[in-house]
């Protein structure tokens, strides 16, 4: 996993630095024109564990998340 900076040109995303290889799979997180991003190192290691435990299948979908709401009302 790695974290990229880009930039949106004619509707695409251009990243700094980084090439991906055709057909990979990636998350866009974005910001507006003047808000600022930036995470600290513990941030940053949170933010990849929640997405490592997606990708291993270890999360509620939305329909299981409001029914463990409404069990508890």
């Amino acid at each position: 996993m790695q974290v990229a900076t880009g930039t949106v040109v004619n509707g695409n995303i251009v990243l700094e630095g980084v090439s991906l290889t055709e057909g990979a799979v990636v998350t866009v997180v974005t910001r507006g024109a003047d808000e600022s991003f930036l995470l600290t190192e513990a941030q940053e290691n949170k933010l990849f564990a929640a997405m490592a435990e997606i990708e291993r299948g270890e999360y509620l979908t939305l329909d299981e998340l409001l029914q463990s709401l409404s069990i508890h009302n």
